[in-house]
């Protein structure tokens, strides 16, 4: 069976963003291939945070990742920071990183341009990266097209130790992108990615009331000024593709006819999209409940998804010890 390995940041209860870009995919991934599932928290202090707000972040995530369908009998799901040879193997990978290859990396270049000190951390990030890929010898990771670039420098790292220290039999896999089916979730403002620093965003276990608040006055069609104009679903930058994602295919049908002949208006569509919306995240909220009233289940979980994981982060850790002279204790 294949490896995929696959990461999220802890930035919190999960929004419809992630869902629906990341971990509803991941859920039906987890039968097909042997799976590992991170809650990169290590990444996550790359920038100013809270230590209480972060431990707080890192549970709900683990929490509405379990209640989105993440099953630890069929993946390892487990916390960064719980498996230390994530960080030392990136460190063994800094020896070999050229440092125009960071400098070149376009999540570099937009965050460091808007910090008036910039950490080694922040450019360093993707090699943590590579290191969490290769670390599993993952033969393919969920991705989606904004993190393609991330993955070509993990199959550069991986070709540049496999050059020096496994020339006849590569040891590290390339990894190749398993493109995410669902698109780039486009926040309610309808402008930029969903994002919770944007405050753009569905959370996965908003009440329904919550969520309607957020739907109501979310972006639609710019040529729709009135019901009796006739509109485009196409240019329709959020409750289209959301109907998309969450309506079944004769509403869609019915969404894009009444749209373009103008026999609804952009409140009857997003009522439209409420219900079939609120039923499918109905099931997650109830689990989620379930697990924040068993806190020690979640712990117990999450660590035994990091034994899994470290099962197979030392072996990899110990075969690039040996290949590189490094001793190890005894």
């Amino acid at each position: 069976m294949s490896r995929i390995f696959s990461g999220i940041q802890p930035s919190g209860e999960l929004h419809v963003g992630n869902y629906l870009g990341a971990v509803k995919n991941w859920v039906s991934l987890q039968a097909q291939f042997e799976s590992f599932f991170c809650i990169v928290n290590y990444h996550a202090i790359t920038v100013p945070y809270e230590p209480d707000d972060l431990r707080r972040r890192t549970r709900d995530m683990a929490i509405g990742l379990l209640a989105s369908g993440l099953d630890p009998k069929r993946c390892a799901l487990f916390v960064q920071s719980q498996v230390p040879e994530h960080t030392e193997l990136a460190w063994i990978f800094n020896t070999l990183t050229p440092l125009g290859e960071l400098e070149r990396q376009t999540q570099f270049k937009e965050k460091s341009g808007r910090q008036e000190q910039v950490m080694a951390g922040l450019l360093n990030y993707p090699v943590l990266q590579a290191a969490d890929i290769l670390l599993y010898r993952a033969d393919l990771v969920p991705v989606g097209e904004d993190q393609v670039q991330h993955l070509e420098l993990s199959r550069v790292v991986a070709r540049n130790w496999n050059a020096r220290f496994a020339p006849d039999a590569p040891f590290f896999p390339e990894p190749q992108p398993k493109l995410t089916p669902t698109r780039r979730i486009v926040g309610l403002d309808g402008q930029a990615k969903m994002s919770k620093s944007l405050g753009n965003t569905i959370g996965i276990l908003e009440s329904p009331e919550a969520i309607w608040d957020k739907l109501r006055p979310a972006v639609t069609d710019p040529a729709r000024q009135r019901k009796s104009d006739p509109g485009d679903p196409d240019k329709c930058p959020v409750i289209y593709q959301l109907h998309r994602a969450f309506s079944p295919p004769e509403t869609v049908s019915e969404v894009e006819a009444n749209c373009r002949g103008a026999k609804w208006g952009c409140v009857d569509c997003k009522n439209a999209l409420l219900a079939p919306l609120l039923a499918e995240l109905a099931p997650v909220r109830e689990r989620a409940a379930s697990l924040e009233a068993n806190p020690g289940q979640v712990d117990e979980l999450l660590a035994s998804g990091a034994e899994k994981a470290r099962v197979v982060a030392r072996e990899t850790l110990h075969e690039v010890k040996v290949r590189m002279g490094l001793p190890e204790q005894r």
